[in-house]
């Protein structure tokens, strides 16, 4: 009987947590590299040191109240971020694969030490803009990558 009750608490327990809503902190890491021909570009990884409340700088418009966010630019910006170099796609030459690999040897040195401060990576997002018409040489690639952990 006793082991029949220390069961039923036990699934209790179980499907309590399983219901338990888990609280996540979240940090983002962008990545941008330029695909500018003859290596002009800037490539940069990005990460902030600083947070801010969205909700600081959001506005509800509607049919009845219009007006435009005049939030203030200053106040949003972040000025305290890491600032890690990158290197460029293109150079004189044309596409480097060296800079691309050791690019990836830095974006995963990254990830690698965010998972040593428990930070798990969730997801990753990337998209790039490579021609914006026939006088339009420039671009960039920019993958952001979404850590979480748990508070």
């Amino acid at each position: 009987m006793k082991r029949l009750f220390l069961g039923i608490f036990i699934g209790i327990l179980a499907i309590q947590n399983s219901f338990a809503q888990q609280e996540y902190e979240y940090e983002i890491v962008t990545v941008v590299e330029s695909i500018i021909p003859s290596g002009l570009g800037r490539s940069r990884m990005i990460s902030a040191n600083e947070t801010r409340d969205y909700k600081d700088f959001t506005s509800t418009r509607s049919a009845t109240d219009d007006k435009r966010n005049k939030s203030d630019r200053g106040k949003i910006r972040v000025k305290d971020f890491e600032e890690t170099k990158l290197l460029n796609f293109f150079n004189l030459g044309g596409i480097r694969f060296q800079n691309i690999a050791a690019n990836d040897a830095v974006v995963t040195s990254k990830i690698n030490s965010m998972a040593q401060e428990g930070w798990e990576l969730a997801f990753i997002n990337s998209g790039v803009e490579s021609f914006g018409g026939a006088d339009d040489g420039n671009g960039i690639y920019i993958t952001r990558y979404t850590f979480k952990r748990k508070l």
